[in-house]
């Protein structure tokens, strides 16, 4: 489970920014941000599966996926993790990978995906669980979308909440350069939890309460669950990306930040 907040082409200075958390079990295997064999691709990386849930490249290209919240999974499914990562190793406009995608679809649980290209203004959001009568394939809008697990822009509350406190805190930080760290901690770790009543009613509410939350953190019967990463992306008009985060390693948090900078072509 995951949740994401991100600004897409609406500030001059900033085209892309993106705030996300990522939620696992604490004993699953994890490798914090970097640059992968190759130096081609920047992220974090499932130690499990070998994907990632968060990554960009040199070449201007980002993609993050969420888990959709249901009950019934495929055994045998492919790693929702290793979408992003073929995205951003292929050369394909983010509508066609997303139309390859689709043609796959039912060989992973539910997910939703997003597959950015900056130096051609295109973000696509595809998801193989669609609301009734929905699309598989969405080009997204300019604009603050919330990503969370169920479709883009879902009325959650906890997207509610978190895509208020996004607009209060670049009310106070809109400015040249954004302090990421800070605020990832202004936006990150609420731990906010929503009545009974009001939940989705997917999983039992005992489970479901916990997850109302932006910042997760409880025992589920398979062991110790909730945030273990969080992430702050930003990329300039001027090509430069800025990419921050902070993470669990052993049960205490440490933090780091890798910059660079790519050509923004037309």
């Amino acid at each position: 489970m995951c949740i994401a907040v991100f600004m897409w082409e609406t500030n001059p200075l900033y085209p892309f920014l993106l705030f996300l958390n990522r939620d696992e079990y604490h004993s699953r295997l994890t490798e914090p941000l970097g640059w992968w064999e190759g130096g081609d691709i920047l992220g974090g990386r499932d130690g499990q599966a070998g994907g990632t849930w968060l990554a960009s490249s040199r070449d201007g290209r980002v993609a993050f996926i969420t888990n959709v919240r249901e009950l019934q999974s495929i055994p045998e499914a492919k790693s929702r993790g290793h979408l992003p990562v073929r995205f951003l190793q292929s050369k394909k406009k983010p509508i066609e990978f997303a139309e390859e995608v689709v043609n796959e679809a039912d060989q992973y649980n539910g997910f939703n995906l997003i597959v950015i290209d900056i130096c051609s203004k295109s973000m696509i959001y595809v998801t193989n669980r669609p609301k009734e009568n929905g699309n598989f394939i969405t080009e997204v809008s300019p604009g603050i979308h919330v990503l969370s697990n169920a479709s883009l822009d879902s009325p959650w509350l906890k997207a509610q909440r978190l895509d208020r406190k996004f607009k209060e805190v670049m009310d106070i930080y809109n400015k040249d350069e954004l302090p990421l760290k800070e605020m990832v901690a202004e936006l990150m770790m609420d731990t906010t939890k929503d009545d009974l009543s009001m939940l989705p009613r997917i999983y039992p509410p005992e489970i479901e309460y916990h997850l109302s939350a932006i910042y997760i953190g409880f025992i589920r019967p398979q062991g110790r669950y909730g945030t273990r990463n969080q992430s702050a992306l930003s990329v300039k008009s001027n090509g430069k990306v800025c990419f921050f985060e902070r993470y669990l390693d052993m049960d205490i948090w440490k933090e780091q930040t890798i910059t660079y900078q790519f050509e923004i072509t037309k």
